[in-house]
């Protein structure tokens, strides 16, 4: 094999994991807001509306079988055009309304553009599947540009992730010809766990009415522990360094 040639599979062997690795940054720079967002909602709020994330990156073979299936140029800029989701992140949360919540923190982050909203919630699959689907726009900087990298964000319930995880595991295992008759239970397994998430989020909603009615009566004593008794008020910034002091011991 000639020079030339070497040059030429050497630049298009650095095209390819350029191109992978902008991918890998993207999912890199929205778990690592999404472990900020998990962060601060513990330390406002005392809850964590994120159970857990996960994320993957398709494989050359996959991304390659995919612009096949859609009668696609093999090339990279044609790749990056008609292939959505090279990148994918699933958040996993504990309520439906939890969904929305990450859905509104997300919306509020200047440097990231939500291009397409999917609600599969509102609007189930027939098959039962829900999810909400964001089509995010993410900025790589590399050394020598920026680009703009999209990753599919998926957010759903435990209830439903685990039925969509059983699922998937089921047409994998029948090669997609599933049986009618487990068609029929796979659907009303979906609709059991949309039943289960209904359930479980009204009874966040009493837990949270309940603990909002205590937080209302704490703060109804704030101003008797701030008056001395003669109508002097006690000094707020010695009294809060003890309370601190209290909570990290």
């Amino acid at each position: 094999m000639n020079s030339p040639q070497l040059l030429q599979l050497k630049r298009l062997k650095n095209e390819i994991t350029r191109f992978m690795m902008m991918y890998k940054f993207a999912l890199d720079e929205m778990e690592t807001k999404i472990e900020i967002l998990k962060e601060e909602f513990q330390l406002l709020h005392d809850y964590n509306p994120i159970e857990h994330t996960k994320s993957r990156v398709k494989s050359p073979e996959s991304i390659i079988n995919k612009i096949a299936r859609k009668n696609g140029e093999l090339s990279l800029p044609s790749i990056k055009e008609t292939i959505k989701d090279i990148a994918g992140l699933r958040i996993t949360c504990s309520f439906v309304s939890d969904i929305y919540r990450i859905h509104e923190m997300l919306k509020v982050q200047h440097d990231l553009r939500i291009i397409d909203v999917k609600d599969y919630i509102a609007n189930p699959k027939a098959n039962g599947y829900q999810s909400l689907h964001l089509l995010v726009e993410v900025p790589v900087f590399m050394s020598d540009r920026a680009e703009k990298v999209l990753v599919e964000v998926q957010i759903r319930t435990i209830a439903m992730d685990f039925w969509a995880s059983l699922e998937h595991k089921l047409y994998y295992k029948y090669n997609k010809a599933v049986p009618e008759h487990l068609l029929r239970e796979l659907k009303e397994a979906a609709d059991s766990a949309a039943a289960l998430d209904i359930k479980m989020e009204r009874l966040h909603r009493e837990v949270e009415s309940l603990q909002n009615e205590e937080e209302e009566e704490t703060e109804s004593y704030l101003p008797a522990l701030l008056d001395d008794g003669r109508g002097n008020k006690s000094d707020v910034p010695s009294q809060l360094l003890r309370l601190l002091g209290d909570f990290s011991s």
